[in-house]
This record gives C-alpha cells, sequence and structure tokens, in this order.
C-alpha cells in the first residue's frame, strides 16, 4: 500500500484483498492481454484509487500464476522504452477464476447473513436458507 489516504487503510480489509489477488488478476486478464504495470493501472484505477496492490506483490503473483499455468506471459513488439512482457489468462485460469469468484459470492452471502447484512441487499434465491 502507498501513502495516500484514499487507499484501503482498514488492516482486516487490506488482508481479505491480499487473499484475492491471483483472482483479481485473472480477473483484469479476462478483459485482455496486459503488461504488468498496465495491470497495476487497472486495478487502482478501479477501486477509484482506493486499493493498490505493491507492483513486487503483483509480479510475484504473475510467476505464480504462470507456474500453476493459469496465465502466460509472452514480450511484445519494442515500444517506447523497450519491450513489454504480457500476461494472458488460459483456459485453465478462466475455470480457477469462475471457481473463484463462485467460492467468494458464497463466503459473501454467508458473512452477510452471519453480520445480519441480508435485509440490506436484494436475495437471489428463493426460499428458505439452511
Amino acid at each position: 500500500m502507498t501513502d495516500n489516504p484514499a487507499l484501503v487503510d482498514d488492516a482486516f480489509a487490506a488482508d481479505l484483498l491480499r487473499g484475492h489477488t491471483d483472482t483479481i488478476v485473472l480477473g483484469v486478464l479476462r478483459r485482455g492481454d496486459r503488461y504488468g504495470f498496465e495491470i497495476y493501472k487497472t486495478i487502482r484505477d478501479a477501486t477509484g484509487g482506493r486499493h493498490e496492490i505493491k507492483e513486487a506483490t503483483l509480479y510475484a503473483a504473475y510467476r505464480r500464476l504462470q507456474k500453476d499455468g493459469l496465465a502466460e506471459a509472452y514480450w511484445g513488439d519494442e515500444s517506447q522504452g523497450g519491450r513489454r512482457k504480457y500476461y494472458r489468462i488460459t483456459d485453465a485460469g478462466r475455470a480457477v477464476y469462475a471457481r473463484n469468484v463462485a467460492a467468494w459470492a458464497a463466503t459473501r452471502d454467508i458473512i452477510d447473513a452471519l453480520l445480519d447484512l441480508r435485509a440490506a441487499r436484494p436475495s437471489t434465491e428463493e426460499g428458505p436458507r439452511a
């Protein structure tokens, strides 16, 4: 995180977000191939600057995603300042992303229910909850 006061500064929220870095990166890559710093900017801009992931954390995630076969890297054409390494999501990455988003949604529903926030969100299901 940076010194920007607009960023998420609550340790609990930061830990929750940090635990989902790979899924966040996969979500960005679902929209198209991106180079490393472009992924960083996309995440920062998507949150209106409230959340930034340190570049070192992102590059560790890129290596992990490649090692696990969830993303691939390739060198782009030379541009201003040299060649950029681009990342693209694989079919396995798409499947993991879908599973992780489903798990997050289920977890969010459980936490909302436990914190009595369900009334604040419209239900997406009919019938009683177990």
